[in-house]
């Protein structure tokens, strides 16, 4: 992203999130504060979203990751997990709407210092104020690292922890990627972590692959280019050299058939994924 600009693609997930409470009802994911955040009307929404329905796929698929986050972590402060790191957290909701709060869970947004100002003043306009639960973590990552970053903030590496890390991956690079795995991985507390990528353009059908360049120029051209692609299986392997032992990898039919209803024999089919990746000392 731009220095000093807050983040365009964050504005555009979270438009998705709030269409979706509006289009679907937010039948895979519920976000009571996604349309207030925005500062529009449900009204205004749902004209552009219905205005532009090659858009639904996205649309859906940032439903799904987001609700594959959430229950993923609800099963992991279920096993007694009470730190959440937000990484890249745009316009994300979670925090504000924490219903484990009573439990203690602590929530670390984690951004860039220009996007991370930007929302807090969306915060304030939507008269939404941040829980004594959350911690904001300003970060460049130019000047600073991730792990000192939170430790800065009263994170502690030595307890168990979750990292939620959406809409992120495909602007890093591939280093940038997995010096931040690297980092969760070493955690001696152990930790879990929920992160979404596409497959390469080559293995797209000839429409899609057309659909996707359109979108890789319109964000490249907001100046936030998609800069990586995985392939699931090497993903798989890198992520178990890292030091993540257990690894889930829904592709664009397994999210279909767990939260569209899709026969669960439908064949894979390339495009978006997301993963749980848990590290060897969270098993323990």
């Amino acid at each position: 992203m731009r220095s000093g600009v807050p983040s365009r693609t964050a504005w555009s997930a979270a438009t998705h999130r709030a269409a979706h409470q509006v289009i679907e009802g937010g039948r895979v994911f519920t976000d009571p504060l996604a349309i207030r955040l925005l500062g529009e009307s449900a009204a205004d929404i749902a004209r552009e979203a219905r205005a532009h329905p090659e858009r639904r796929l996205m649309r859906l698929f940032i439903a799904a990751r987001s609700r594959f986050a959430e229950d993923a972590l609800d099963a992991a402060v279920a096993a007694g997990v009470r730190q959440l790191v937000v990484l890249g957290a745009g316009l994300d909701t979670f925090a504000y709407r924490n219903p484990h709060s009573a439990m203690g869970l602590t929530v670390f947004e984690v951004d860039h210092p220009s996007t991370q100002a930007w929302k807090r003043e969306r915060l304030a306009a939507a008269g939404i104020d941040p829980p004594p639960s959350l911690t904001f973590v300003p970060v460049d990552f130019a000047q600073r690292t991730l792990t000192d970053g939170l430790r800065a903030a009263g994170f502690d590496p030595h307890r168990p922890s979750f990292f939620s890390w959406l809409g992120v991956v495909p602007y890093l690079t591939r280093e940038n990627v997995f010096a931040t795995l690297r980092s969760v991985a070493e955690l001696p507390g152990g930790a879990e972590i929920v992160f979404d990528y596409g497959d390469p353009p080559s293995a797209l059908p000839p429409d899609e692959r057309a659909a996707h360049d359109v979108r890789a120029a319109r964000v490249a051209a907001l100046g936030e280019p998609w800069l990586t692609y995985f392939d699931a299986d090497q993903l798989a392997a890198d992520l178990r050299d890292t030091g993540f032992t257990t690894v889930e990898d829904l592709g664009r039919s397994a999210l279909a058939a767990r939260y569209f209803g899709a026969p669960a024999n439908t064949p894979r089919q390339p495009g978006a994924h997301v993963v749980r990746a848990v590290s060897s000392t969270r098993q323990r």
